[in-house]
């Protein structure tokens, strides 16, 4: 389960998907509680790939991608011992299962509507010119459906009005409309819809696209934040994030480097992003790896809410099942930070990335 959840969080990039996918799969049924566990576990894991990434293309510069290389190792050291410590204590105890089981019994919980997702406002009208999925056909699959197997899950036929789900139909049966129901189903408009390749072949395409997409604009992000913060500019902010609150609140300055970790990544909907977004800033030497530690430990509770998002939105009879493996990936990260940073000398992690 562990090893399933890395390698998921690596092909998507964000751990608030792979986590998404997993309560899907616990609300669906799918999964078990207890199951899913080591899954999330390993999603941890695999999100901090994505600023190990980015800390690479400061290669160029020896002293910035030390200090880059080790911001973004922080965090891969943080996650990897909080599974060494939490993972056999939970094969041994089952106690994040105890523990998020009596949280759900003490909530009463209602369902809801679909989970808000703040960037798919943004990016679902680019990503329908692209590519379009038949969430019908994945859903029967699922459900373990035999009888759509060997159907192409790229969707061709669309109702003119988008809140309705259209019936599945063959690519080779494509036209420019087709009646079904009395209901006009015109045919979709995305880059793939004649192009009669098969699944694996699109998919490959993707793959391909986003992997380099993904690269250009993580360069040209490190090289936008080289150019902007440099000389006054980055010794402001060097001022700004990197100072302690006066005594004696000095203890709390990380703490609400959390909070505003844990803020922004709700925002962006992704620890990935966030987390991708500082490392340059740690390389050129704004923020110090004392200061992005907790900011990282901050984003990795951010993240969380996506997945208690969507188990908000389960149904009714699987609702109780899919809050408590959110609130697991949530008790995770809390652990982890209560192993890992209040006291001084367990801060690890730190001493790790700097050797």
């Amino acid at each position: 389960g562990l090893v399933v959840g890395i390698l998921v969080t690596v092909l998507v990039q964000s751990s608030s998907t792979s986590t998404s996918i997993v309560v899907s799969m616990v609300s669906s049924g799918l999964l078990e509680v207890s199951s899913a566990i080591p899954i999330i576990m390993g999603s941890n894991i695999g999100t901090s790939v994505t600023n190990t990434i980015v800390a690479l293309m400061q290669a160029g510069d020896r002293t910035d991608f030390r200090r880059a290389f080790a911001g973004a190792t922080v965090h891969d050291c943080f996650n990897w011992l909080s599974v060494l410590v939490l993972l056999p204590l939970e094969a041994a105890t089952g106690y994040l299962h105890h523990i998020t089981r009596l949280v759900v019994a003490s909530f009463n919980i209602r369902g809801g509507r679909d989970a808000p997702d703040l960037l798919k406002i943004i990016t679902e009208p680019f990503t329908k010119l692209i590519i379009q999925l038949d969430k019908s056909v994945i859903t029967s699959l699922a459900s373990g459906d035999e009888s759509l197997r060997n159907h192409s899950l790229i969707r061709v036929w669309c109702y003119p009005d988008p809140t309705e789900v259209p019936t599945p139909m063959p690519r080779a049966e494509a036209n420019t409309s087709w009646m079904l129901r009395n209901a006009t189903l015109e045919k979709c408009n995305h880059i793939f819809v004649d192009t009669g390749l098969p699944d694996l072949a699109v998919g490959l395409i993707l793959l391909a696209g986003s992997l380099a997409l993904l690269c250009t604009c993580l360069i040209l992000l490190v090289k936008m934040l080289n150019s902007l913060l440099k000389g006054q500019v980055a010794k402001v902010i060097q001022k700004v994030i990197n100072t302690d609150f006066p005594t004696p609140f000095t203890w709390a300055t990380g703490y609400f480097a959390m909070v505003v970790g844990a803020s922004m990544t709700f925002v962006v909907q992704s620890s990935s992003v966030f987390t991708s977004a500082i490392t340059p800033l740690i390389g050129l030497g704004v923020i110090s790896i004392e200061r992005a530690y907790p900011l990282t430990l901050g984003s990795n509770i951010g993240t969380t809410t996506t997945a208690i998002l969507a188990a908000l939105a389960s149904p009714r009879e699987k609702l109780s099942s899919a809050f408590q493996i959110a609130l697991c990936h949530f008790f995770f990260n809390i652990s982890g930070i209560l192993l890992w940073y209040p006291v001084p000398c367990m801060r690890l992690p730190i001493r790790m990335a700097k050797a």
